[in-house]
């Protein structure tokens, strides 16, 4: 298993991307950085964190042993990878909120971002994650936090990294030999605030009620409305608040 480590860089999927386009790259390559510049996240967002101190790196997975039909397990997978290795830890009241943020009660400590590579295919994904670790301070967002935060233990990072890679093995072998409803039963199981009275935001910036009922293969969020009724939403559809 390929470990690149940089001290600087713009971005960890940026640069796993340039290496996918220009070269052959070895499955379960990581590129890890202790910081990043231009770190991202979902839907154009920024990932900003302390030098040395959080866990960031990007993971190329080869997919050409996979028939991915669907490529949302993929993020379910990963997802429950590194909700595992941080039960591990004995983090508390760990939750994945739609689509792969992993929060520890109402707080976000890992974010996820998954870009695949379809040559006529999808062939490989890189999988870019940021787990805050050691850092204590988090000016202007009080909605995240951190293992150290949490915990008040300070954590070794390579060790973290090994072991979400490690998951990641074990659950690509589950998708590996088909077992993709298994994948996706723990997926919903583990959805933050799933049968709960729930609020969220439109694009337009109209909120409703509902409840979280799960997903569907795609990785739209089902939602169970007040009239009974469940609708589909995808990402750039609706926000949960919370």
């Amino acid at each position: 298993m390929p470990i690149i480590k940089l001290n600087a860089i713009d971005s960890t999927n940026s640069f796993l991307k340039e290496m996918v386009y220009n070269e052959v790259v070895e499955d379960y390559t990581v590129v890890i950085a202790d910081y990043q510049t231009k770190g991202r996240g979902q839907m154009g967002t920024t990932w900003d964190s302390e030098s040395g101190k959080n866990l960031m790196f990007s993971l190329f997975k080869d997919l050409s042993i996979h028939d991915v039909e669907f490529p949302f397990y993929i993020s379910m997978a990963i997802s429950l990878a590194i909700l595992k290795a941080l039960k591990a830890l004995n983090i508390p009241d760990l939750r994945i909120k739609w689509p792969n943020d992993i929060l520890s009660a109402d707080k976000k400590v890992c974010g996820i971002l998954i870009e695949n590579v379809i040559k006529n295919r999808l062939t490989s994904t890189i999988i870019g994650v940021g787990v805050n670790v050691n850092q204590t301070d988090f000016d202007n967002l009080p909605k995240a936090s951190s293992l150290k935060n949490i915990t008040g233990i300070q954590y070794d990072l390579d060790e973290i990294l090994t072991s979400i890679i490690n998951y990641t093995k074990e659950y690509s072998t589950i998708l590996q030999q088909g077992d993709y409803d298994a994948v996706k039963n723990e997926y919903e199981d583990n959805l933050f605030r799933k049968n709960k009275p729930s609020t969220f935001e439109t694009v337009e910036g109209e909120l409703f009620s509902g409840f979280i009922k799960g997903v569907t293969k795609y990785g739209k969020l089902l939602v169970l409305l007040e009239d009974e009724i469940v609708k589909k939403f995808d990402l750039k559809e609706v926000n949960l608040l919370y």
